[in-house]
């Protein structure tokens, strides 16, 4: 019985609130209209009832027919918890739109940073594949072993592989400074890259070793791409001074231009702008790169068979 009586006694507080606010400020109904918008975003958004919902004057939009209106989410006494969301609603008042704004004005390989980037390929490929990478990530190894040799093998002559340093420092202690020593040698040979990326993606447990000490590792990198260097036949001492200044600031580019594009897990990876977030089956792989062939008006080269020459829709006669 105390608990129904605390419950009323806290409806009748309520209320007699309620009423003092009614009496001092006269509330403004509410157009018919938009409370059929509030509404239907109530019930789509399933909406939480203690949530209030504004929604702002009509003004234009770039949908004829349609005007825009902002609506705002907001928990009464929680500031941080307010949320916008942009409508659209038709003129004659009968539908409510909410749509996603793209931006294709540009092509997919100028809104990656790939300029300058080691390219693993025919650089005159019509397919791209641009990698978001980081060298200690286990599932970026996986990936890799997927690409190299199967996949580009399959489709060699066309396609183009490009990684993006995207290290995940908090995770992987060492994956920064083998991106800067894999920058190192780009500087002076992709061929001399590759291999150091090869290399590093099949022996990242060595590299780690048993106690995980990742001064160790730094260490080991090093002598790795030293190794490498020496194989290419590159400048000794510019290679050592590159490895033993570390600069990371090429890479933490590479990886803000990473975060604008919502990237937070490796591997990442774009076949002609179409985005997948993690590791992809070799056979749904070639899916994406096969459709994207196919928007080129080149054939896709057969499973099991040799790759069918690049010939285009339009070159056959």
């Amino acid at each position: 019985m105390s608990r129904i009586r605390m419950i009323l006694a806290c409806c009748a507080l309520v209320l007699l609130t309620a009423g003092c606010r009614a009496q001092a400020t006269a509330q403004k109904p509410v157009s018919v209209l938009n409370q059929r918008i509030e509404t239907a975003i109530r019930n789509e958004l399933n909406v939480p009832p203690e949530y209030d919902i504004t929604i702002s004057p009509q003004g234009p939009s770039k949908m004829a027919g349609f005007n825009a209106i902002t609506v705002t989410f907001s928990l009464p006494g929680h500031p941080d918890h307010t949320q916008q969301l942009r409508y659209l609603v038709s003129t004659d008042g009968d539908t409510l739109a909410r749509l996603s704004k793209f931006d294709i004005s540009q092509d997919p390989d100028f809104v990656l940073p790939i300029q300058g980037r080691p390219v693993r390929g025919n650089p005159k490929a019509k397919v791209t594949i641009v990698n978001f990478d980081d060298l200690e990530c286990p599932f970026c190894a996986r990936m890799h072993s997927e690409l190299f040799p199967d996949i580009y093998d399959h489709y060699k002559g066309l396609i183009k592989v490009i990684y993006v340093d995207f290290p995940l420092t908090e995770l992987h202690p060492w994956a920064m400074h083998a991106a800067v020593d894999a920058n190192c040698l780009a500087d002076e040979s992709h061929t001399a890259y590759w291999n150091f990326v090869d290399y590093v993606h099949t022996h990242g447990e060595d590299i780690s070793g048993p106690d995980h000490d990742v001064t160790k590792s730094f260490a080991r990198l090093d002598k790795i791409a030293e190794g490498e260097g020496q194989r290419d036949h590159l400048d000794t001492a510019k290679l050592d001074a590159c490895v033993a200044k570390q600069d990371e600031s090429v890479v933490k580019k590479e990886m803000a231009a990473g975060d604008k594009l919502g990237i937070s897990a490796t591997p990442t990876f774009f076949v002609n702008g179409v985005r997948w977030s993690g590791v992809l089956d070799p056979a749904e792989l070639k899916m994406m790169i096969d459709r994207a062939l196919r928007q080129q008006g080149i054939t896709p080269p057969p499973d099991g068979d040799a790759p069918a020459p690049a010939t285009t829709a339009s070159a056959s006669h």
